[in-house]
């Protein structure tokens, strides 16, 4: 049975399009399939939380040309609670809006913001993480990130260093942050996994909405003035009209940036639930089961010969045959066609028209 008290954000705003020609600016990947399983990184997100958040506590922060989407694929939510941004100002000003809106339907919420498009293998170690987390703020004036634990030395993410001499009385497993470092180069990469105190920050966060709160106050007071000025029309028929107006006055930042890295009551949960942030081909390759010649297959009629390493993404084809191919993309959507090298996909952006 959820906590009526848990409230669920999904920051769903992002334009990615790194899985072209899956995904695109109008249908960016967290709205896909990525994974040939019948549902989308948004829907499988939701999916995880069962039993801790009850879909009516579920909000959703988008771009305002993704809202129907959304609806589309997350029926089961309040139509209110999917709020739209008129513009990207990064995370900060996206959980600062919801935050105050949360307030104003229950100033008691415990709240976890997460993306929409991560993926996680092992939903029910997350759930436990994720409840062992709520307790502990919904105790305390704590700000509760999670930190996975590194698999191999990753320049792709930040990176969290924690102080793991003492762990917090109320909770053994959950310990103050040290610091927070930038993404790393190759070599101060491999001195982080070599040192047991370091963890990929995932950027999931949890706290209660009055700590979240107070936080802007302090260390944002420009931005908190905006949404208080705003918080006698949220949730009325003018709360669109006023964020249209006063959103593009946030300033773009993290919340990283704008709070995380300031606050003192800062701690951070180590975990290990299989999780990826989809960042890449090559990451969801990682993520996907392979054949014994390192191939991920998805799609239901792939046939492959003296063909190795190579991720291929093909829903929507009736028969895909490849032979001869080594450490390749391919992948079909809407009648494209990639075939790339996994060496060279960071050129998929130019090859998209949309680079």
């Amino acid at each position: 049975m959820a906590n009526n008290r848990n409230h669920l954000v999904i920051m769903a705003g992002g334009i990615g399009s790194r899985f072209w020609p899956m995904s695109t600016a109008e249908r960016p990947k967290q709205f896909i399939d990525v994974l040939g399983v019948g549902r989308s990184l948004l829907q499988l997100t939701i999916d995880r939380f069962e039993g801790i958040c009850d879909p009516n506590n579920i909000w959703v922060v988008t771009n305002a040309k993704y809202a129907d989407i959304v609806h589309e694929q997350l029926p089961q939510i309040p139509t209110e609670h999917i709020l739209c941004e008129p513009c990207r100002r990064n995370t900060a000003p996206c959980i600062a809006y919801v935050s105050w809106r949360i307030k104003k339907e229950n100033p008691k919420a415990n709240v976890v913001v997460t993306p929409s498009d991560h993926i996680v293998t092992n939903s029910s170690e997350f759930r436990r993480v994720i409840s062992s987390c709520l307790q502990f703020t919904g105790e305390t004036d704590a700000i509760v990130t999670l930190g996975m634990k590194p698999t191999r030395p990753e320049t792709g993410y930040g990176y969290i260093q924690a102080d793991l001499t003492a762990s917090s009385l109320r909770n053994k497993e959950i310990f103050r942050v040290d610091s927070f470092r930038e993404k790393p180069d190759a070599a101060t990469a491999e001195k982080y996994i070599k040192n047991k105190s370091y963890f990929w920050n995932a950027g999931i966060f949890i706290w209660s909405v009055s700590t979240i709160v107070n936080a802007f106050r302090v260390y944002k007071p420009a931005m908190s003035k905006i949404f208080e000025n705003m918080f006698p029309i949220l949730g009325t028929p003018e709360e669109q009209t006023a964020i249209d107006l006063r959103y593009p006055e946030c300033e773009s930042i993290s919340v990283d940036y704008a709070i995380m890295e300031k606050a003192s009551e800062i701690f951070v949960c180590p975990a290990d639930f299989g999780w990826s942030d989809l960042g890449t081909w090559g990451s969801l390759m990682a993520q996907t089961p392979k054949d014994l010649y390192g191939n991920s297959k998805i799609g239901s009629n792939i046939s492959l010969f003296d063909t190795h390493n190579c991720i291929i993404h093909t829903t929507e084809e009736r028969k895909v045959v490849i032979q001869g191919l080594d450490g390749y993309i391919i992948a079909e959507k809407d009648n494209t066609l990639l075939i790339c090298r996994l060496s060279e996909e960071q050129k998929i952006k130019q090859f998209s028209g949309e680079g």
